[in-house]
């Protein structure tokens, strides 16, 4: 299978411009594609890790990635997704962050002998002249389109600065520019991002012609990614100190049946035969896959020696006799309201809180976790199902466990 079939099947490809081309560049190793990441924090987390998953993909298959760093677009703030303006960081915060994710993309790709780039469009927009601008960028986009993309429509009743309505023009020229200076042919993003994504390709078209070779390829990865990387209690990020390897193993181990293959499709490089094999199973086998799914990514992330530390820990917390050896609290069916249970109300039950303000307490100072996972909202919910069969670890501090069923 080729590798434009196998990300279709994968489940990573949403929608495409000039599919047969797009097809063609990628099967033959011939694209140099660019993804962007805004530098919003001093961390890349598991949402970015699924568009580094696939540029270790097509770069194994002979394509040339091409990392933006954000240094310039930061300053504004992507609005796609957002009910408000993201604050505003200073030069020196945006610097910090870029370098922190130089280190870390360098586990995905590799950057030896011009295999991959790694660019700053702090280099291009930041000298950029607001008139200069306005008259070689601005004067190919309709305000009237613009109004009409989704990125900016979920924005326009709460309210939407003239300050990021700029982003899709900036993304655009990014894309204009990497076109122009390093031969980038094509480019990827999520579907929240294809407004954008359009606007970069029409802006190389308008202004070096209609033969300009200029690609759009937009998938699932972002929004997945999104989703998949804030949690109820925050982020889970890709740096140790930020999420312990232990905690990033258990967030996968502790993934929904129902996400479970498409995660190990989307997220893992296990042949696409031996995950199908996985379609048959069922029960408990569901949970073999979850550990497949916690090791492999835990290795990528962490290293083969991390993943298995933290397999093992996680595994002592499991096994029966280790169980045997856990308090242990059950709570009833009755104590479910519409099929959940709030944390404070599982805590005290659970014994390791003597009262609901000292559960609250807990939570607010950083010391509950679920299963590894740091819960610090303290309105979170427990489903119901969450606390059948071998049921949660609820944990309080360092060293105060519960396994916690349900009747």
């Amino acid at each position: 299978m080729k590798i434009y079939e196998e990300l279709t099947a994968r489940g990573l490809i949403a929608q495409v411009t000039d599919e047969e081309e797009i097809r063609e560049l990628v099967n033959n190793g011939k694209a140099t594609f660019y993804i962007g990441f805004d530098p919003t924090a001093d961390s890349l987390h598991v949402g970015h890790f699924m568009a580094l998953c696939l540029m270790k993909r097509l770069q194994m298959a002979g394509n040339k990635p091409i990392a933006l760093l954000g240094g310039g677009t930061g300053m504004i703030g992507d609005p796609s997704g957002r009910s408000d303006m993201r604050q505003m960081m200073t030069e020196e915060t945006i610097q910090y962050n870029c370098d922190c994710f130089r280190k870390q993309m360098s586990r995905f790709i590799d950057f030896s002998e011009g295999k991959a780039l790694m660019v700053n469009n702090a280099d291009w927009l930041l000298d950029l002249n607001y008139v200069e601008m306005l008259r070689e960028v601005g004067a190919h986009f309709s305000v009237n389109n613009m109004l009409r993309a989704e990125c900016y429509k979920q924005r326009m009743e709460k309210g939407l600065s003239f300050f990021e309505f700029n982003y899709m023009i900036m993304q655009s020229y990014d894309f204009y520019m990497l076109y122009k200076n390093y031969g980038c042919n094509m480019q990827f993003g999520g579907d929240d991002q294809w407004s954008n994504m359009l606007g970069g390709t029409e802006l190389i078209r308008r202004k070096l012609g209609k033969d300009a070779y200029a690609m759009t390829i937009t998938l699932l990865l972002n929004s997945e990614g999104k989703k998949m990387g804030k949690t109820q209690s925050g982020a889970v990020w890709l740096d140790p100190n930020k999420t312990s390897p232990f905690d990033f193993y258990q967030y996968w181990r502790n993934v929904s049946d129902a996400d479970v293959l498409k995660c190990l499709r989307m997220l893992t490089f296990l042949p696409l035969e031996q995950i199908d094999e996985m379609d048959k199973w069922e029960g408990s086998q569901l949970n073999t896959a979850k550990e497949i799914l916690a090791y492999e990514l835990t290795s990528l992330v962490h290293g083969e020696e991390e993943a298995g530390k933290s397999q093992e820990a996680a595994r002592a917390l499991f096994t029966s006799g280790n169980a045997a050896d856990m308090p242990s609290a059950v709570i009833e069916q009755s104590d479910l309201q519409d099929g959940n249970i709030d944390l404070i109300s599982l805590l005290h039950k659970s014994g390791l809180v003597g009262s609901r303000s000292e559960g609250r307490r807990a939570i607010e100072q950083g010391g509950v976790a679920i299963d590894g996972e740091k819960i610090t909202d303290v309105k979170y919910l427990v489903p119901g199902e969450k606390l059948d069969g071998d049921g949660i670890v609820l944990k309080r501090g360092k060293k105060n466990f519960r396994k916690v069923t349900i009747k």
